[in-house]
């Protein structure tokens, strides 16, 4: 502690120095605790997670309602929640506002002003200055914090201003206004995991993200799939790979993060042939349009993957026995001959089958062109610079859960038996369960994340079996169906049964033995849970477990809008309570300019606290406080050597 406070003493070489700390640090710890934005199962879904994060989950249009009241028309607050939302559009076009001249400046920042001011009164100065662009934040500063209750000052105001826009800086500044309410209104933004895969803009939701200074990540199974494949995990690279060209965007991320697939494209062009099963799905959009011989390659592609990916799974089976996972090894299953598989017991005929590059005699072995094809593969994935930068992000920012502000956020599920207790997953004769087993899993990722260059340690493929695994806290089923949905008509042997933690979370009890095994007793202690889309079309809730446990995984993916009848919620958190937020299918900005309506959103208050919450309540705040009391040592020995110094002064 002595040589901690001696490092903490080169910063605050004075008395003065720690008191004005001490007093700055007792002023945040009673201001209101920032709102908290929760979003879930983004799944490439650019447009619309911008959307909800321009819009701050419809937070926007709320604080215009209430900055404003009467004063503005509900036309004119609705323009001004559109160029809060979208300045840099609306600055370009005329839609929303047909002129823009000085007199349409000089009010429409003023009108920004005031809400600047209205949204940043629970922060202190220096949070706002710090938060404010860099280029504007002098004149920012004078505007916001000058009293136009005096002649004086309001001269000094509308002179500033008026100077402004005479340079031409206007719709610029009108940006720069815009982006710093939106920064202020949302305060810290939670992912509760599956950025990755199904929607075509991943590496765009990950540019966004990176953006954000207050953001944590948990982890979800599409995710770990992406940073497994980083690691060195080639099964992870092959499903992550079918999947994009399973659903039509394989393309896009080839252009995104700089891939070679070409020695892919070629020895599947050779191998394969039209095969109807594997046309990508098209009601997915590319970024990229493709023609007719694309689509034609992507078909053949798809199904180059698929068998690639089916024989490095049961190679990697094999050599875990300790995952038993034996009746996943479906290539050791199938009579080439009859062109049938046992599933279960059971047998049944394969249709449209692609078997051509499989040995019957040693079924699990990659041919010399589909070992090239791997390697190439691997290397391109782990040489991509923009892919890196947000690998290391994700893992940075990224764990298997997050306990915040009392609060529990995980992705997927903890896993249960029948009886109510945790699941053990047994390895090397040493059994996790509970949050036991998620720190188990957030280690061995991490340790993968140390030697990419080995890909079939147990590190990687613990992360390849968080993908897929029975008592995978990511993924919750007791079997991945993905070869028998290909190729086995019946549907019987489809089924992925669930584990029963997701009968459990509508059980308050259960909820409460979640909350207690990671530490969290309070009685305003909640669960946020993403992973399952709630099927809102069937009556099903995102609020279960008496109220203790919310489900935000609402649809944001277009491939389960049919199911959920929804885009998805997001969830806010504000010094009053928890709100959800049911967001509809997001019809872009054309329209929102044209119709000038955010009916995209829907919020309801689903649990509200019977005070307002400080920041002296929060996580942030328990570092304050810790902080706080170092500083109060550190003073402590200050006074011991002042008294010192009188004591014995000559």
């Amino acid at each position: 502690m002595e040589a901690y406070l001696n490092l903490l003493a080169k910063d605050f070489d004075s008395r003065q120095k720690i008191i004005t700390e001490l007093i700055n640090l007792e002023a945040i710890l009673h201001l209101p605790k920032g709102t908290e934005l929760y979003i879930s199962d983004i799944h490439g879904e650019y447009d619309g997670f911008d959307h909800i994060l321009r819009t701050c989950a419809g937070n926007v249009q709320e604080k215009i309602n209430d900055c404003f009241n009467d004063s503005l028309s509900l036309k004119e607050r609705q323009k001004l929640t559109v160029l809060i939302a979208y300045p840099d559009i609306v600055m370009a076009e005329r839609t929303v506002f047909e002129v823009k001249d000085e007199a349409w400046y000089r009010q429409t920042i003023d009108q920004l002003l005031q809400l600047l001011i209205f949204v940043s009164s629970k922060y202190t100065r220096s949070k706002v200055r710090k938060l404010l662009p860099t280029q504007y934040a002098y004149v920012i500063e004078e505007l916001i914090y000058s009293d136009k209750h005096l002649p004086d000052k309001e001269n000094y105001f509308y002179t500033v201003l008026d100077y402004l826009i005479d340079l031409r800086e206007g719709k610029q500044f009108i940006i720069a206004l815009a982006d710093s309410i939106r920064t202020l209104i949302i305060d810290h933004i939670h992912i509760i995991g599956d950025i990755y895969d199904r929607g075509t803009g991943a590496d765009l939701v990950m540019d966004s993200l990176m953006e954000n200074p207050e953001i944590d990540i948990q982890w979800g199974n599409h995710d770990i799939l992406w940073m497994g494949a980083f690691f060195g995990s080639k099964e992870c690279l092959l499903t992550l790979l079918r999947i994009a060209a399973r659903y039509n965007y394989l393309f896009d991320i080839e252009k995104a993060y700089g891939l070679n697939l070409r020695p892919l494209f070629l020895f599947a062009e050779k191998a394969y042939d039209h095969n109807p099963l594997f046309q990508p799905k098209k009601d997915n959009k590319p970024r990229l349009k493709l023609s007719d011989n694309d689509l034609t390659l992507l078909e053949k592609v798809h199904q180059a993957l698929s068998i690639i990916q089916f024989k490095l799974e049961g190679q990697l089976i094999k050599r875990r026995p300790e995952f038993n996972m034996a009746d996943s090894n479906v290539l050791e299953h199938i009579d080439y001959e009859q062109l049938t598989i046992t599933v279960k017991g059971k047998t049944y005929p394969l249709e449209q089958t692609c078997f051509q590059t499989i040995d019957p005699s040693d079924p699990l072995t990659l041919t010399p062109e589909e070992e090239q094809v791997v390697s190439s593969l691997l290397e391109s994935f782990q040489h991509s610079v923009r892919l890196k930068e947000h690998i290391t992000f994700l893992m940075d920012k990224g764990g298997m859960y997050l306990k915040y502000n009392g609060h529990l956020l995980f992705h997927g599920c903890i896993p249960m038996l029948e009886s109510g207790e945790f699941m053990p997953l047994t390895i090397n004769g040493k059994s996790y369960k509970g949050k036991g087993l998620l720190d188990f899993f957030d280690y061995h990722i991490r340790k993968s994340q140390q030697d990419p260059c080995i890909s079939d340690d147990l590190s990687t493929d613990l992360i390849w079996y968080c993908w897929c695994g029975p008592i995978s806290p990511l993924f919750g089923k007791d079997r991945m169906t993905t070869f028998e949905r290909y190729f086995i008509k019946d549907k019987e042997t489809h089924q992925e049964i669930e584990n029963v933690y997701f009968k459990f979370r509508n059980q308050e009890e259960a909820c409460l033995k979640i909350l207690a095994e990671f530490g969290l007793t309070s009685s305003t202690s909640r669960i946020v849970n993403g992973h399952t889309p709630v099927k809102t079309l069937q009556g099903e809730s995102p609020i279960r477990g008496n109220g203790l446990l919310f489900v935000i995984d609402g649809g944001l993916s277009k491939a389960y809008q049919p199911k959920t009848g929804i885009a998805g919620y997001s969830l806010l958190n504000n010094s009053y309570g928890f709100q959800i937020v049911t967001h509809q299918p997001f019809l872009g900005v054309p329209f929102m300019l044209e119709h000038l309506d955010d009916s995209s959103s829907l919020k309801k208050v689903i649990d509200q606290i019977d005070h307002r919450l400080l920041i002296e309540e929060t996580t942030i705040g328990d570092e304050l406080l810790r902080q706080k009391d170092q500083l109060l040592a550190l003073l402590a020995t200050y006074q011991k050597s002042l008294a010192l110094d009188e004591r014995f002064e000559i």
